[in-house]
This record gives structure tokens, sequence and C-alpha cells, in this order.
């Protein structure tokens, strides 16, 4: 007969009660992410967008406040990224969390941000709107360069 270690003595009804509260919270994000067919895979074995994925559900389980996402689109194909954009536009709407993003994918950065800062050799360029750093002359100028800067 198998036992279910967590109605056993062995645990008070807090403990209890937390790891069912816990465990809600990890299935909200499988089903978020749409990870229901990676549940019971090595993520070694998995697909690298959905490596990604799973790092990303990880993070969202600590139930953060503030999400550092640091580069990451790097390594996915088009499809990949178009649905973390949709996931991260989610996780700030959805989850209620802040998403602080370092990303060099400009239309990632673009369609999702709320405000951006352009940084150029660890400098701080400009601050503000998606559309008023994007049209900066210094971002420009840093990003795609000026017959100046090749001469």
């Amino acid at each position: 007969m198998k036992t279910n270690i967590f109605n056993s003595a062995f645990f008070t009804q807090k403990v209890r009660e937390e790891e069912i509260s816990h465990r809600g919270t990890v299935e909200r994000i499988i089903d978020f992410l749409d990870l229901q067919s990676a549940r019971n895979q090595l993520v070694a074995n998995l697909p690298f967008g959905t490596q990604r994925l799973v790092e990303l559900g990880r993070a969202l389980a600590l139930e953060p406040q503030l999400l550092l996402l640091d580069e990451p689109s790097a390594g996915m194909n088009l499809e990949e990224k178009e649905d973390l954009m949709i996931w991260i536009q989610d996780i700030k709407e959805d989850f209620g969390i802040t998403v602080l993003l370092i990303e060099h994918d400009m239309k990632l950065v673009m369609d999702i941000s709320d405000r951006v800062m352009a940084i150029n050799y660890g400098e701080k360029i400009t601050e503000g709107l998606p559309s008023e750093v994007q049209n900066h002359k210094e971002v420009l100028k840093a990003y795609l360069g000026e017959e100046e800067a090749f001469a």
C-alpha cells in the first residue's frame, strides 16, 4: 500500500497547507508556460527553448516581486522569441511582477518595455519611453554608428 508522506505525522498541518499552496503555484506556472509535456522529463533532455521556459518557471515559482531577466531570448528562434514576448507581458499583467530586462534584441525590448535605458560601454546614454530612446541621436550613433566612427 502506497502512503502519502504529507499525511503522515512527520508534518504539521501548517507544513501540509504550505505544500499544497506551493504545488498550486507550480501547477499555475506549468499551465501558464504550457509546460505540461515537459512535466516528467529531465530538463537536460528538453529542447533548448523549453529549457529556457523551465528556467523562467523556476524563477516564477519563487514568487518574486521583481524578476531580472538577463538575455532571456539568447539562442531562441523567432517563434520562441515571439512566445517569450507574450509571456513576459503576461508575467507583468497576470502575476503583477516587475520585470527588469537586459537584452540586445531591440525588437523584443521595444515591443514589451514600458521604459528603456540605453547603455554604451557601461555609460548611460538615455532613459525614457521606448519610442524616445530608439530615436535618440546618441543611441543611434552608439548602436548604428556614424561615418566618423568608422574613419
